[in-house]
């Protein structure tokens, strides 16, 4: 490598994350940029006294075979680890088991181990909203937060944000910002519970096909997780766009319900509950770009929605809007 680059990348989700480690790998100096705290976006744990409750991303699959080699890393490390729980279906008319036999992975001992080893050796700039994307005169970028201060000169620029945030930013190339403004996002609701005593039910994980659900895990029954007898729920997309302002409270009663009809149960109360709304849960539709870019500027975009949703899908777009900067000389 003949230049090192000064490269910002505008998101530490899973997409973010993944363009960081390669570039950072292949020489350049990167600097991470999040609006929230911590890092992981969608791989979002909340750290409560019931235990750690994983709110966003419930699992991830590895059918690529780069990103499989990737995860065996992550399991060597003890980032992550396998979940294989008892898996069922709520149809219209029954609750079956299902035969669905995928390996399934999560973050161990929480969601977001994965985020934090991740990150391990990147600089990371967090609650930190970048509002706005200035080319220099020398061709470089200033960033701009929402505080009004200024993050750079940076020779390179990564967008690894939901679309509907990515595309204000992204004037400087008119085809990037329209590709990430067609993009529509769904939202969704999450609902952790709860229980001093474990719910009297085989189900550990459940896809919903009826009423407001869509999914149902018992977040107890991942590896590491210690605490209450827990619960995640997650509504489908189609409720969620009909209760976007919902309060919380009703919310929970709703959830609450659906989740004991799904199980054919007596709820008792919980000792634990919170609602969490997403706007941007999840892509609606499926593209397949892979990655975005405009070499010339500069500029380059990646995420879950740019492949079809996922985060595995994330973390390869990110692995090829790294490999586009740096084929770029």
């Amino acid at each position: 490598m003949t230049q090192t680059f000064e490269i910002a990348i505008i998101g530490a989700g899973m997409a973010g994350l993944s363009a960081a480690t390669a570039l950072s790998e292949a020489g350049h100096r990167v600097v991470l940029f999040d609006k929230s705290r911590g890092s992981g976006g969608r791989m979002s744990t909340k750290r409560t006294d019931s235990g750690d409750l994983d709110m966003g991303a419930q699992y991830f699959t590895a059918r690529d075979s780069h990103f499989r080699q990737a995860l065996q890393g992550w399991l060597d490390r003890g980032w992550v680890a396998e979940w294989s729980p008892r898996l069922f279906i709520r149809n219209e008319d029954e609750l079956l088991e299902s035969p669905d036999d995928q390996q399934r992975y999560v973050g161990s001992p929480r969601m977001t181990s994965l985020s934090r080893g991740l990150l391990e050796n990147l600089e990371f700039i967090s609650q930190t909203r970048i509002t706005g994307l200035q080319h220099t005169d020398d061709e470089r970028w200033e960033l701009q937060d929402d505080t009004g201060a200024s993050h750079g000169p940076f020779d390179r620029v990564v967008v690894a944000t939901p679309a509907p945030q990515a595309a204000p930013l992204l004037g400087a190339a008119a085809h990037l910002e329209q590709a990430a403004a067609q993009v529509q996002m769904q939202p969704g609701w999450t609902l952790a519970l709860g229980f001093a005593e474990p719910l009297d039910t085989a189900v550990e994980a459940c896809f919903v096909r009826v009423g407001a659900l869509d999914w149902i895990s018992r977040n107890s029954s991942k590896p590491g997780r210690q605490g209450l007898d827990t619960w995640v729920l997650q509504s489908n997309p189609r409720w969620a766009m009909g209760n976007l302002e919902t309060e919380k409270s009703q919310v929970c009663r709703e959830l609450s319900t659906a989740f004991a009809e799904v199980l054919n149960i007596d709820l008792p109360k919980p000792a634990f509950e919170l609602a969490h709304r997403w706007l941007y849960a999840r892509s609606e539709g499926n593209c397949n770009w892979g990655a975005l870019a405009a070499p010339e500027k500069g500029l380059y975009v990646c995420g879950d929605w740019c492949l079809g949703g996922r985060l595995e899908n994330a973390w390869i777009s990110g692995q090829q809007a790294a490999q586009t900067l740096l084929e770029r000389k």
